[in-house]
């Protein structure tokens, strides 16, 4: 295994715990189908502060299509969608710093969405791409929003799982209350790093169920599995326990507050193939005028398509074959070679 840049990192990815690569082999036999068997190489792109972790799967020899996680998920929720992909093409599931197995931001520091759309930017500058071509969920499906209206002339084919655009707060009292509530979060978060206090820790089966809970069932149990691979370590105190290893932070991080008239206008500014799959059975995150002016002004855009399927809001890593059968054409349509 090499970073992208060909350098050898096997020792790195040596030291993950055999308890958690047993647990992982032994749980996906539960699976009910032959699915996460594709072949994939570990990559770490170096950062000022450590790394970004990725999975790259397929062909090295043509640029490949970005996935990219929603909050406090990482590269694992692609690992059931990725062997149904296109083969032409390699896929390159990325791991947001704080999340999974990449580098957390230094001490001191706060997350804001903003620092994921500058990760675009680092990806392609590693890699000397001019255009990146993206599959986002979530988090990331707004971030995509925000980078493809921006830099409309750096992505060539966007595809967005259950969120549209930036959510809104209709009114200026609840921005600032976010923002209040965001603040006090991070100092939380800081002075309980400070102390150096251990995370709460869990069996394995404890872990799996505080997931499922804590996504609101989106998750199955069954795929569980797929986050918690990169999302959890063992307890060095407490035999057979694991603690949640993101970055704590993550929980106080700070999202994008855009008035509705300028996500309208950005928008307008979205040019190129751009897929948007929602979920039936997922929240609905803004009201609905606001909801259905942004999608009618995308529909203006005539490489613009819009689907509805039955599922929670990671019906792509439950059912990934209902996502594979929309975004296969589209990306075959727009990234044949």
């Amino acid at each position: 295994m090499r970073t992208a840049s060909g350098v050898s990192i096997s020792k790195l990815f040596l030291k993950r715990s055999l308890q958690i690569q047993d647990l992982f082999v032994k749980d996906i036999k539960k699976y009910s189908t032959s699915l996460a068997t594709r072949e994939f190489e570990d990559i770490q792109i170096s950062v000022p502060w450590g790394h970004i972790a990725g999975k790259w799967y397929g062909p090295k020899n043509t640029r490949p299509i970005v996935g990219l996680h929603g909050w406090q998920d990482n590269a694992g929720t692609y690992d059931t969608l990725a062997p149904l992909l296109p083969t032409h093409l390699g896929f390159l599931s990325i791991d947001l710093p704080g999340h999974g197995l990449s580098s957390q931001l230094p001490e001191g520091c706060t997350y804001h969405s903003i620092d994921y759309v500058n990760t675009l930017f680092t990806i392609m500058r590693e890699f000397k791409w001019n255009k990146i071509s993206m599959i986002c969920h979530s988090m990331s499906a707004i971030n995509g929003f925000i980078f493809t209206s921006l830099f409309p002339d750096k992505c060539d084919m966007y595809v967005a799982l259950d969120n549209l655009k930036p959510v809104l707060r209709t009114k200026p009292e609840h921005t600032i209350k976010t923002i209040t509530e965001r603040f006090a979060g991070h100092t939380k978060q800081i002075e309980f790093a400070l102390k150096d206090t251990k995370p709460p820790c869990y069996e394995y089966e404890e872990i799996v169920e505080r997931l499922y809970k804590g996504t609101s069932k989106s998750i199955s149990k069954e795929c569980c599995k797929f986050i918690l691979q990169r999302n959890m370590k063992p307890s060095e105190e407490e035999p057979n326990k694991y603690y949640f290893s993101r970055d704590g932070r993550l929980k106080s991080m700070m999202f994008f507050l855009f008035p509705h008239e300028v996500v309208v206008e950005m928008a307008q500014r979205i040019k190129c193939p751009h897929l948007f799959i929602k979920a039936l059975n997922a929240p609905k995150y803004d009201m609905k005028a606001d909801y259905e002016e942004v999608l009618n002004t995308l529909k203006q855009n005539p490489l613009f398509e819009h689907h509805i399927v039955s599922g929670t809001h990671h019906v792509h890593l439950n059912e990934p074959q209902k996502i594979a059968d929309i975004v296969n054409p589209f990306i075959n349509k727009y990234r044949p070679v």
